[in-house]
């Protein structure tokens, strides 16, 4: 699986971790930062988180432009610098006033705007890491060990976000106060990132030119062909058709920090009972992930030594496993952005597993296209909602349930398994969906357009993202099956308009 990759992906995908976990720390708690600090409704709250998902997302397209002109390397350094300083105002506690608001504002404007010139133009490097045709093949699978990066970075923000909001408090800061902390985790992870990136700039250095250098690169693109006005016309054609079956995606799917979030708060029982409490821990996840990769490592390693390693390992995580077990406490108490935890667990977890599978088929010759991937990534996304309908039966509309809790009425409840197991199948479906779009992207675009419509991409994302405060506007007195509802008929429509359209997408990556 790490295997004959390009020395540069491993920088640059720890580069984007550290950046990531700055970023999903901020976003873990921000939803609930807005309506705890400003007074926002959560329509309000969610328009706001729209807005700022949006401009993360669609800044890119810009970012891209402006890499093909002056080059990728320095656009990645420049929205560094830019995002450092958005984070950097944002971490600042002051208040709720007016003043409060338009520095949050600008803080966001400019943490959007480093984000358009980093993340887009970074992804375009690894993607010409493998340009070179000894690592071709290996693109897919290298986009696969990126997106796992950058999920590592994910996995420990929730836990970082609710851990430093109760260290300021613990220092005496009030409860709105004590939310910057989580905001400041931001500056530090990404001093982490420059770090990284300029320590091991030399292995992916022949990647960070404009496009027209970066073409001419010996390592690089020099084996690209030149295509047609036809056929640039209709790998273009083909991108845009997936950049519009993609918003739909990202609008159900970031509905984890939004609605899914509001349900974690107001209808989710805070409580784990015995073992129920062990995926609460980071590190016991850690573990399991641990075991995974061992387990994968014993039956492909080539050597005794190698095998003893990877048991010893799995048993070594075993053991630990069961001594936390049996240092749980009777009932586990949960804090509503935990459940974020969940989703980049599953990523990192079950990357591997996604990877042989798709290994195998390759081997037979059955692997799907990428455009059939990302249309069954819907279908999945569809079945994630469908059990939250499930999930949502016999609870009340969440205006009838803050005025049954301001009433001091007791609350009907679901149990925290049902989040956990809707995260489990949105996995799956990012899986088939996120890095396969972005290996598609890198592979399908005419070599000019590189940048731009690796911009493209994240416009779609965009969209998405502003499309998320649907799910903030339904979320009052509508009941819960209707607003799940909304997103699983979303994405079988686009997953149906994806299938129609598959003989067009096929033909333009031949």
């Amino acid at each position: 699986m790490f295997k004959n990759q390009p020395k540069g992906l491993f920088p640059l995908a720890l580069a984007n971790t550290g950046e990531r976990f700055g970023y999903y720390t901020m976003l873990a708690v921000f939803a609930l930062f807005l309506k705890a600090n400003f007074g926002l409704t959560a329509g309000q709250a969610g328009l706001i988180y729209s807005v700022f998902l949006g401009l993360v997302y669609f800044l890119p397209i810009v970012g891209g432009a402006l890499a093909d002109r002056f080059g990728f390397g320095k656009m990645v350094t420049i929205g560094i610098v830019v995002m450092f300083a958005g984070y950097l105002l944002l971490a600042a506690p002051l208040g709720s006033d007016a003043l409060a608001l338009v520095v949050m504002i600008a803080a966001l404007i400019l943490i959007s705007f480093g984000t358009g010139l980093f993340k887009g133009n970074l992804q375009v490097m690894v993607g010409d890491l493998y340009n070179d045709p000894q690592y071709a093949h290996k693109r897919d699978e290298g986009f696969s060990l990126f997106y796992m990066a950058i999920n590592i970075g994910s996995l420990f923000a929730p836990l970082a976000a609710v851990g430093l909001k109760k260290w300021g408090e613990s220092l005496g800061f009030a409860n709105n106060d004590a939310y910057h902390f989580s905001f400041a985790a931001a500056c530090l992870s990404l001093v982490v990132s420059i770090l990284i990136y300029y320590s091991f700039r030399s292995t992916f250095r022949h990647v960070e030119g404009k496009r027209s250098k970066a073409a001419d690169s010996g390592k690089t693109a020099d084996a690209v062909p030149q295509l047609s006005k036809e056929e640039t016309k209709s790998r273009i054609v083909a991108l845009c058709l997936v950049f519009a079956v993609v918003i739909f995606f990202w609008m159900a799917f970031q509905q984890s920090g939004l609605t899914l979030t509001f349900f974690a708060d107001e209808f989710t029982k805070m409580e784990a009972p015995g073992i129920t409490g062990l995926p609460f821990n980071v590190l016991n996840l850690v573990f399991i992930i641990l075991i995974v990769y061992a387990a994968f490592s014993l039956f492909q390693s080539e050597s005794r030594k190698g095998k003893y390693i990877s048991g010893g390992i799995i048993a070594l995580c075993v053991g630990a496993l069961i001594w936390q077990y049996t240092s749980l406490p009777e009932v586990t108490l949960l804090d509503a952005p935990i459940f974020q935890q969940f989703n980049p667990f599953f990523v990192v977890a079950l990357t591997p597993v996604s990877m042989a599978i798709f290994s195998h088929l390759a081997s037979k010759k059955k692997e799907p296209s990428a455009p059939r991937k990302i249309a069954y990534g819907m279908i999945v996304a569809a079945a994630a909602y469908a059990l939250m309908i499930f999930a949502s039966i016999g609870l009340a509309t969440p205006d009838a349930q803050k005025a049954a809790k301001d009433a001091g009425d007791t609350l009907t409840l679901a149990g925290p398994y049902w989040l956990i197991s809707t995260y489990l199948i949105l996995t799956f479906g990012e899986l088939l969906l996120s890095p396969i779009g972005i290996s598609f992207v890198t592979k399908v675009a005419p070599p000019k357009y590189k940048g731009m419509m690796m911009g493209g991409w994240f416009a779609a994302t965009a969209i998405g993202n502003l499309l998320v405060q649907v799910g903030g506007h339904l979320w009052g007195p509508l009941p819960l099956w209707v607003v799940w509802t909304v997103f699983v008929s979303l994405c079988l429509i686009s997953a149906a308009f994806m299938f129609a359209m598959m003989k067009k997408l096929e033909a333009a990556t031949k």
